[in-house]
């Protein structure tokens, strides 16, 4: 069978990951896509990125799309740009990748999405949390039944705001509908510590967000989140959590150094049993990623296995992508395989639309004093 033609991809802004991350990653996946020109809004920043990266830039996107032809346009602006460039990518007739969130006011995600559906055209959304390997293997376990129906998910410091609100949610599957979110933040004075994003030493005053969201089929949701749990030695608990009906699971450690503890019955009913995670590489001594096996000791199902998608077909000869970047491509191929073949994308722009509205109802009740706010929300 002949190899598909690569999808020619431009790059819809200078943000800091168009050179750091989207750049790199479009050219090591040659099969699927093709880096075709880039667009600034400054001709200085447009200039240095598509100089860096080999290809034409441009200040003018109609310009770019009539002379370098891309049928994907990678969003890449600052968080409160992507409503305004990701429409304008959209009425310029890319399909879309947009970085999160896919926009500050449900009215701009919502003029995108209008845009898209008339042209036809498809839209994804970067939210990679939820396809890190480590989730998706905790996705593959329940998806196949062995610890029954998720009741309760906790987002505990697993990421801020859509993005713990979606880890939240994709335990108890994407397709349940949230109906109430009741919210309290808080500010609270810190110790003098050292600030590893911001390279200061000196006292802080954290935000504390904790949310409870109630779900139509009578899951439950709980958010929890602190403004320095990304880089404060104060705040160094980053988990997930879920509970369910034949088992739970937990991520604990230190930062982005967890481990997952899952859990279902001993045979006895009377203790739990843990599943063993195997992280298999190319090599007894290190390489790429190559899958994930949950050993389950349920001798109906004993294995369960999620295999990287972007592993090397020869061993040593592919590129050793962090659980994060293997989840941002995911997020790129997910729209790549929807222009291809006219299907869904696999997350898209209504999930990234109701995770920032939940965020958006979180900010609500917690400034009326934690009244809880029905969803969907007015704007």
């Amino acid at each position: 069978m002949a190899a598909e033609t690569p999808l020619p991809v431009a790059l819809i802004g200078t943000g800091a990951r168009s050179s750091y991350l989207y750049g790199p990653l479009v050219n090591a996946l040659p099969q699927a896509v093709q880096l075709v020109s880039v667009w600034g809004r400054s001709e200085s920043s447009a200039r240095t990125l598509g100089t860096q990266l080999g290809v034409p830039w441009f200040t003018d996107v109609s310009r770019l799309v009539r002379e370098t032809s891309p049928r994907i346009g990678i969003v890449c602006v600052s968080g409160q740009a992507n409503g305004q460039v990701g429409l304008l990518a959209v009425k310029s007739g890319l399909n879309v990748l947009l970085e999160t969130p896919i926009a500050y006011k449900l009215e701009e995600a919502d003029a995108i999405i209008e845009a898209a559906h008339a042209q036809g055209l498809s839209i994804e959304v970067a939210e990679q949390f939820h396809r890190r390997p480590k989730e998706q293997i905790k996705l593959r376990l329940i998806a196949r039944g062995l610890l029954g129906k998720v009741y309760s998910s906790f987002s505990d410091f697993a990421g801020h705001g859509y993005h713990g609100v979606s880890v939240m949610r994709s335990y108890l599957g994407f397709d349940a509908r949230p109906r109430r979110v009741t919210a309290v933040s808080a500010r609270f004075a810190l110790a003098p510590h050292w600030s590893r994003l911001a390279e200061t030493r000196g006292s802080r005053v954290e935000s504390q967000d904790h949310a409870l969201v109630e779900f139509e089929g009578g899951q439950i949701g709980v958010f929890h989140w602190t403004d320095v749990g990304y880089d404060s030695p104060l705040r160094w608990w980053r988990s997930s959590r879920f509970l369910a009906e034949k088992g739970m699971g937990i991520s604990v450690g230190v930062g982005i150094q967890t481990q997952e503890w899952i859990s279902l019955l001993a045979p006895d009913g009377e203790a739990p049993h843990f599943i063993t995670m195997e992280r298999r590489l190319e090599r007894v001594d290190g390489g790429a990623l190559v899958s994930i096996v949950a050993h389950t000791g349920d001798p109906a199902t004993p294995t369960v296995t999620w295999e990287n998608p972007f592993r090397p077909l020869i061993q040593g000869h592919g590129v050793q992508w962090s659980d994060d970047e293997i989840g941002v491509a995911g997020c790129l191929m997910s729209l790549v395989d929807a222009v291809r073949r006219g299907t869904d994308v696999t997350y898209g722009p209504y999930q990234a639309r109701l995770d920032q509205e939940l965020c958006i109802a979180m900010q609500r009740s917690a400034a009326n004093g934690s009244q809880p706010v029905e969803l969907p929300i007015r704007p």
